[in-house]
């Protein structure tokens, strides 16, 4: 039986929602793009308070900043037969980011999951949900993201060449505006609508399946993105990083570092995004 009662008030003018519930039970998560987890705490007798904090866009990227470099884990490679242990474990790891991997079988060739199921991941993570859309029409779907919880949501400039309006419009909704681009498109292709992005992601790898090798020639594209978009552009990079590519991608300026199997096929995700953590952080001090 779920036991609910919410109050709405502010602290410090940050507006909070906190929740009590079965611990049993799956948590209530508000409906809103900027939401998220601030803290699960155990009272003991069965019951959990769910703590959840309003970010603008702004708080957002100040908090991916202040934690940079971050590894943020690709729920590609997760188990999706048990999200409630992962979550757990992603969480224990102290995971900053989540990497949202949305394929439609068109744009790309594979097909992944989509908002229903990001809907249901959001009630069990605080992290901020960075979702990468490799599909063909993302400003259809944009507000079904919005909805669900997603905080940073990247479009492909090879699914909309001309994404100066869509950018806009995700920034319009407080959310993290991000240009993707393949592995053969480069950065030169994206740089006039730098004004419009506040996250460029480097595919690494060409999109649609996770396992991939890392491709050497981006590292290229992100030092050019780097150089023209100053500190103000966070840099992500998705597509077989691990330790022996991590080091060369966080010298050339990445901030963000999607990583499927270098963390969930080892043994303890804590270790695995620490190690990988240390890497980058390494390679940064030495230039």
């Amino acid at each position: 039986m779920l036991f609910f009662c919410s109050y709405f008030f502010c602290v410090l003018g940050v507006g909070l929602d906190i929740g009590c519930l079965a611990a049993q039970n799956s948590v209530s998560w508000p409906l809103g793009a900027v939401w998220c987890l601030a803290g699960v705490f155990d009272l003991g007798g069965g019951l959990v308070v769910v703590v959840s904090v309003k970010r603008d866009r702004e708080q957002l990227i100040s908090q991916i900043r202040s934690v940079s470099p971050v590894i943020a884990p690709s729920m590609l490679k997760c188990d999706f037969g048990n999200l409630h242990r992962e979550f757990e474990l992603l969480r224990a790891a102290g995971t900053e980011v989540l990497h949202l991997d949305v394929m439609d079988g068109h744009f790309v060739p594979n097909l992944s999951y989509g908002p229903m199921v990001i809907e249901r991941m959001r009630e069990h993570s605080g992290a901020v949900f960075d979702a990468h859309l490799m599909i063909s029409d993302p400003g259809r779907y944009l507000d079904e993201y919005v909805r669900v919880g997603c905080e940073s949501i990247t479009i492909h400039l090879e699914a909309v060449p001309e994404p100066s309006g869509l950018l806009r419009a995700i920034r319009e909704r407080g959310l993290l505006a991000g240009l993707a681009v393949n592995p053969g498109t480069g950065w030169s292709r994206a740089a006039r609508f730098l004004d419009e992005m506040d996250l460029f992601l480097v595919m690494s790898v060409q999109p649609g399946f996770g396992g991939q090798k890392f491709i050497p020639g981006v590292i290229s594209t992100i030092r050019e993105a780097r150089l023209a978009g100053g500190e103000r552009l966070l840099i992500s990079v998705d597509g077989g990083i691990g330790k022996s590519t991590i080091a060369e991608c966080a010298r050339a300026g990445c901030d963000l570092f999607v990583a499927g199997s270098s963390v969930f096929d080892e043994p303890c995700y804590s270790a695995a995004m620490a190690e990988l953590r240390r890497l980058a952080m390494e390679a940064r001090a030495a230039v």
